[in-house]
């Protein structure tokens, strides 16, 4: 496998960069420096630093849309836990930095969209795509009768990403999971909480289980 082009070595170094400052904040200087490259040789690779932060965002979405992939279609799990997993999964991610890094999508959705319409489109273009993949899941977790269809689940996708973003923000300023926890307690105790019917039939599958686990165990008895 061949060395990584000086190109994609600012870009590389340039992810963590834009975490740590902001997308104002963080210089061409700062992003050749932590990629050891020359200054000039950013506007060798990049028009513009808007253009820089396309490109850095475009691989961020891929990098998340991969996580999504993985826990959204994970066939071990029902599609409800599916979605209790994915957040699970990105809350790991944010203990790791110490909850101080949130989502650079929400970040520059705050920083960015007001000064660029370039990345205000392609924020949005984002947000369209990560709410259909969402609402995928959502949808067969109605079908399955794990959540009611009371909503739309292209509506229930919207929310949650929303209601997410809102609440790594509050982690951010805490320097504390409490909101991202709060979060999920809730949601799955309201907007995808269980139809009653299906909770009973579970519960019900569990005992008969459970009774006929004991029935074995006692039968097995010398």
């Amino acid at each position: 496998m061949g060395r990584p082009s000086l190109r994609d070595k600012i870009l590389r170094a340039g992810l963590p960069v834009m975490f740590r400052s902001g997308y104002h904040a963080a210089s061409v200087r700062d992003i050749c420096a932590a990629a050891g490259a020359p200054q000039g040789s950013f506007t060798n690779h990049f028009r513009s630093k808007e253009a820089f932060t396309l490109e850095v965002l475009n691989r961020y979405f891929d990098y998340l849309k991969e996580l999504v992939h993985e826990t959204l279609s994970d066939p071990s799990l029902t599609p409800r836990e599916r979605l209790e997993r994915y957040l699970d999964v990105i809350t790991d991610k944010l203990a790791r930095d110490r909850w101080m890094s949130g989502c650079l999508i929400g970040d520059f959705s705050l920083q960015a969209s007001s000064h660029s319409n370039l990345l205000r489109k392609r924020l949005d273009a984002i947000f369209k795509e990560w709410r259909a993949l969402f609402a995928s899941c959502i949808a067969a977790a109605q079908w399955a009768g794990e959540v009611d269809s009371n909503f739309e689940a292209a509506d229930l996708a919207e929310f949650l990403l929303t209601s997410w973003q809102g609440a790594i923000l509050r982690m951010k300023v805490e320097r504390s999971p409490a909101a991202l926890e709060r979060f999920k307690m809730i949601v799955f105790a309201t907007v995808f909480k269980q139809p009653r019917t299906l909770a009973i039939k579970k519960r019900q599958r569990g005992h008969a289980n459970a009774q006929h686990q004991n029935q074995n165990e006692i039968g097995g008895k010398p």
